[in-house]
């Protein structure tokens, strides 16, 4: 059997002067054993990895020792140093809460307290992750813990302070522990890659701690990972594939298309990202990451913000330069936007690829210039024809306010005329082609007036066509055209067919507008025919009759005038009886089942 250690215990801290990240703790226990202050009840607690209980051990071990250094550090040669390292020790004591929660554990526990040590001058009660003990667990062990022996100490480690009953946390010393920051971590990688005889760069370095998320122990398991698939030569390109982190090179790319206004190379970079299995959100997280860096490194007084390692810190200074302030402030707005919206997103590759574009935009918008698609249904576009220079420019009426148009006047190039008629005005001619597009009623009654047309004639017939629109149609002709405008509508749909061609419709007069009433024979056709099409409805039927003053309005028929339709067997056999008293009369006198 293989003898190795993996380096998260082969390299666990010994000594305070071994703990990493914490010096304020180490500071903080040392001047207690030198002063001889110590508490009764420790709680350690923060995130994972980060020291929690090898601090604890170390404590247990430095009040135990027999003779400590002059830094208050073990000696690591007297007995209980000794039975301590080789695991024998009866002062030193370690319960694991997650799977002894019980109040027969605590219990148990509690027993044992009450025996002194034999060697050394306390005993230590070490209980990790504390915050699993039930309830009852927890209110067995309050008493106790309140008054303990005085050879008894207890160091209580978890992760959650929060879970712990606020009677257990006053009865505490609570020391908070910090999360190891990256240069921490890059340090004790590199001694301990030193130490074995790897070689590895600082980018791997970084990549690792940066992952690790200021945890030690995560921290030598993924170098512990990188090295098992490098070998005793860390590259950063083996390392951000082994450990599937995206290479810092796409955000750079990414960025220089974003300043150039490239969205096409932004979407085929992302596409490249997803094809080598990257999660997206870990991508749109990464370019937030990335901005987020190259604000600090623009920005002048905060480079000790920038967490990257110096042969990448000018490199973002340099791409920081040409980003403007509000631009990445822009930037940074965007992909937050898509990080909160891309869970809840059902298409979340298009979500991602429209921040993208928005991002391509930010400095560079697109151009203004968008081609028309031809409609299909209109007349072809007009031919445009220059007017000669010597010809006098046509003139254009005044258009009256009411009537917002817009005329386009094109007219084809005259053919050069004799010396001796030269002096006389060109007349403008006709398009060739065919008729352009026309814009609205009143541009059809306008155009005319180009072609030499009387202009008062022209704006009669427009105001009369005006004041034909608001005059109230006729009843007559209202009810008439009414199952012309339902075939229209509602062509190839029976059930809607059916039910406005039987709809009752009655027509009054409101306030100078006509109101066509129908009526619907329940709430529900009534409800879904308000909601979904009378505005439809009445918008066609005033274009129909070419009127702008009817109203269109629903309600539902009295139950009493709806007419009852006889479907089943039992009411015909009903129906006929009442209709028939003899029939009533046989029916009674055989015993006839009529059900």
């Amino acid at each position: 059997m293989s003898d190795y250690i993996v380096s998260a215990r082969k390299y666990r801290p010994d000594s305070f002067e071994a703990l990493i990240g914490q010096d304020n703790i180490a500071r903080t226990l040392k001047n207690s054993i030198q002063r001889g202050q110590l508490a009764h009840a420790y709680l350690f607690c923060g995130p994972r990895g980060v020291g929690k209980t090898s601090t604890a051990r170390i404590f247990a071990k430095t009040i135990n020792c027999s003779s400590p250094g002059p830094d208050l550090e073990p000696c690591g040669s007297c007995e209980s140093c000794l039975s301590f390292q080789e695991g024998r020790s009866y002062c030193i004591h370690e319960l694991d809460a997650a799977s002894n929660n019980s109040v027969d554990d605590i219990r148990g526990l509690l027993e044992q307290v009450q025996i002194p040590p034999q060697v050394g001058r306390y005993s230590v009660y070490i209980i990790d992750e504390v915050h699993m003990l039930s309830a009852q667990a927890f209110n067995a062990f309050l008493k106790t813990l309140e008054e303990p022996p005085a050879h008894a100490i207890f160091i209580l480690c978890t992760t959650e302070k929060h879970k712990i009953l606020p009677t257990i946390l006053s009865r505490c010393q609570t020391y908070d522990f910090n999360r190891i920051t990256i240069p921490d971590m890059m340090k004790n990688l590199r001694d301990i890659a030193g130490l074995e005889n790897i070689k590895v760069d600082d980018e791997s370095l970084h990549v690792i701690a940066q992952k690790a998320d200021g945890a030690m122990r995560d921290a030598l398991t993924l170098f512990d990972q990188s090295v098992a698939f490098c070998g005793t030569d860390i590259r950063y390109a083996d390392v951000i594939r082994n450990l599937g982190v995206i290479d810092y090179e796409y955000n750079f790319r990414l960025v220089d298309a974003f300043l150039a206004g490239d969205y096409a190379q932004a979407l085929l970079l992302f596409d490249e990202i997803l094809g080598k299995g990257f999660n997206a959100l870990h991508f749109i997280s990464a370019l937030s990451g990335h901005l987020r860096d190259l604000l600090v490194a623009r920005t002048g007084g905060l480079e000790a913000l920038l967490d990257q390692p110096d042969s990448l810190k000018s490199r973002y200074r340099s791409q920081a330069v040409r980003c403007s302030i509000r631009f990445l402030y822009d930037a940074l707005g965007v992909t937050g936007e898509c990080e909160a919206g891309y869970r809840l997103s059902s298409n979340q590759r298009l979500l991602i690829e429209y921040a993208l574009m928005k991002l391509s935009f930010l400095v560079k918008a697109p151009s203004a210039e968008v081609k028309a698609a031809p409609d299909v249904q209109s007349a072809p576009a007009p031919v445009k024809a220059e007017v000669p220079a010597t010809a006098p420019a046509p003139e254009v009426p005044p258009v009256m306010d009411e009537i917002p148009i817009e005329i386009i006047v094109d007219t084809p190039k005259a053919a050069p005329e004799p010396a001796a008629e030269q002096a006389k005005p060109a007349e403008p001619a006709k398009p060739a082609g065919p008729t352009p597009r026309k814009r609205g009623a009143a541009a059809a009654k306008l155009a005319p007036l180009l072609s030499g047309e009387s202009k008062e004639t022209k704006v009669e017939e427009v105001k009369e066509e005006a004041a034909a629109a608001d005059m109230l149609p006729e009843d007559s002709e209202i009810i008439g055209r009414w199952k012309e405008l339902v075939a229209k509508k509602a062509s190839g749909r029976p059930r809607l067919e059916n039910t406005l061609n039987g709809a009752l419709l009655s027509v009054s007069e409101e306030n100078g507008y006509k109101l066509l009433t129908f009526e619907v024979i329940n709430q529900a056709q009534k409800g879904w025919i308000e909601e979904k099409m009378l505005r439809e409805l009445e918008s066609d039927y005033n274009a129909m009759l070419g009127t702008r003053r009817l109203h269109l309005a629903v309600s539902v028929r009295p139950a009493a005038e709806i007419e009852q339709r006889i479907y089943m067997p039992e009411e015909k056999a009903q129906d006929l009886m009442d209709k028939n008293p003899e029939v009533k009369h046989l029916v009674k006198d055989l015993g006839l089942d009529t059900k």
